[in-house]
């Protein structure tokens, strides 16, 4: 066969390889002492597969205790697919790190999982059907930061569904569980035994001692023999159990004596900075008025959402910001919480030119390493073009650019010049009959202030901003212009913006800005129709 042919058949064995449906595997924990048990989950979506999986790859490390099978249709992006799953209960015949290899179900393969087992507690002497442990994964913390209390209740009786925990509740801290308990089984002297885990994260709010109190569990064990059963007479068969863990007490260390005065103190394993642009100014090109979404990501493994600071704001010159309320996450692992912050801003650049934007930094404590750290974000440059739909914001001249100064006399002299030539023409104007006024060509300056009045009281910002571009058309000055002399007119037009680039454009309202309209000062006001007031109607006529 020649080397094209070889070629071309590896190709056609990869694409048929990448086109078989795939055997995905999870369990429910990586990491569980020897002698515990766990659940490894196979899923299938290929409904032409009836066989069952091979599972004679896992008999070297697990012993297989059960296998069962669950049939399901869901549906998704409105398509319905059946799935196939089989949970296999394995336990580890030896400790130390251990991999479920890949399994066979057909023509695919499931990926490999990866296990830690830790050895088992060798000195634990317990021959009690039902005990309680609770331990604590570090025994010496700082103020506020987490610790995970784990409490496990071991029973080798069957236990009634009416089993109960006192509730955890400590001065002087914060409490959040982790989750929902989870049951395993755990091997112990020879004796299984069932395993209900509960964890929470405790966070000392002083230093000092904290201690835990004991909890105490209470169920219902079955009856171990017909002789209990009889003894019970007609009701249900079983006694009633009770056992309580032993009391802990957590060290509690005050805020280092590094860390720096009048930041928030955060303690955490780990803290992440990360940012994302919609759309990015680094693919493409960013023109005054344009909208630009920042996302910045604050994530802390060891914390609480509800401890995690502000991200710090992005201020720059020539640039408006308009954010949006914070989204706050708590995510659950094996370690405990990891708290995630997202902030998102929408950025309008009012001026073109070179936009530098100021680098973020968050400082944090390393409860793992026990030092100072701190994440950020790097500063970055974004060059602003020129908008010939939108007049820019001029800088403020300084005193060095005289040189610059006649051209504006200049201007301001045909101003002059062109408003009294227009005065004069307005004053002969009025002395001809109606009939001989020109045809107006386009909407009257009248039309288009009554169609901007009806966007404003209907709050529509995006109405009212096409009627308000229309109307500022026919006017001698600009919006910029106007809004630099009168405030109440530029607070409106700041609010008009934010409704137009942020999420909250629904609750605008347009009254502020019409009246704002309506009361510009008479060397600002608008030019009315021949024959009309010189001034605006009243925003409520009586």
């Amino acid at each position: 066969m020649s080397r094209c042919g070889v070629f071309l058949l590896m190709l056609l064995w990869n694409l048929l390889a990448h086109a078989e449906p795939s055997l995905k595997a999870s369990v429910d924990r990586t990491r569980l002492e020897a002698g515990e048990s766990l659940e490894l989950t196979l899923e299938s979506q290929d409904v032409t597969e009836f066989g069952k999986p091979d599972l004679r790859a896992l008999e070297g490390d697990f012993e297989v205790r059960s296998t069962r099978q669950l049939n399901s249709l869901h549906t998704l992006d409105g398509e319905t697919r059946a799935s196939t799953r089989w949970i296999i209960t394995l336990l580890p015949r030896r400790s130390g790190s251990l991999q479920i290899p890949a399994l066979q179900l057909g023509q695919s393969f499931s990926q490999p999982v990866d296990l830690q087992v830790l050895q088992a507690d060798a000195n634990r002497e317990d021959n009690a059907q039902v005990f309680i442990e609770a331990t604590l994964d570090s025994t010496d913390v700082y103020v506020q930061a987490q610790a995970v209390l784990t409490l496990r209740i071991y029973h080798s009786v069957a236990l009634y569904d009416d089993s109960s925990l006192s509730p955890l509740q400590l001065d002087n801290a914060k409490v959040e569980p982790l989750g929902e308990s989870r049951t395993y089984e755990k091997e112990i002297q020879g004796v299984r035994h069932g395993v209900i885990e509960t964890r929470y994260a405790v966070y000392a709010q002083q230093s000092g001692t904290l201690d835990i109190p004991s909890l105490t569990f209470t169920a219902t064990a079955a009856a171990s023999s017909q002789a209990e059963q009889n003894g019970n007479g007609a009701g249900r068969a079983g006694r009633q159990i009770q056992v309580s863990s032993l009391p802990l007490r957590l060290t509690v260390r005050p805020v280092p004596a590094q860390w720096p005065a009048g930041l928030p103190w955060l303690p955490a394993r780990s803290l992440t900075l990360e940012e994302r642009w919609s759309p990015d100014p680094a693919a493409q090109q960013t023109q005054i008025g344009d909208s630009l979404t920042r996302t910045v990501t604050l994530r802390a493994e060891g914390l609480s959402s509800a401890q995690l600071p502000p991200v710090p704001p992005t201020e720059a010159n020539g640039l408006r910001r308009y954010p949006d309320q914070p989204l706050l996450r708590n995510e659950i692992s094996e370690r405990g919480m990891t708290a995630t912050r997202e902030e998102r801003e929408a950025l309008i650049p009012t001026h073109s030119g070179p936009l530098a934007l100021p680098a973020l930094e968050v400082t944090w404590w390393n409860t793992r390493e026990d030092h100072l750290e701190h994440s950020g974000l790097p500063a970055r440059s974004i060059t602003v073009q020129d908008n010939p739909a939108l007049v820019a914001e001029t800088p403020v001249v300084g005193n060095g650019s005289s040189m610059l100064l006649w051209p504006w006399q200049v201007a301001t002299l045909v101003l002059a010049l062109t408003t009294l030539l227009g005065f004069t023409l307005w004053w002969r104007a009025r002395s001809q009959p109606a009939v001989l006024r020109a045809a107006q060509t386009g909407p009257s300056p009248r039309t288009l202030l009554d169609d901007l009045k009806r966007a404003c009281l209907a709050n529509d910002p995006q109405a009212t901003r096409q009627a308000l571009d229309a109307w500022a058309r026919q006017q001698p000055q600009t919006l910029a212009e106007m809004a630099a002399r009168f405030v109440p007119l530029s607070d409106a037009l700041d609010g008009l913006n934010g409704a137009l680039y942020s999420e909250s454009g629904q609750h605008w309202q347009g009254e502020d800005l019409w009246r704002a309209i309506g009361t510009i000062p008479p060397a600002e006001q608008v030019l009315l129709p021949t024959g009309e007031s010189g001034s605006l109607p009243p925003l409520y006529p009586k």
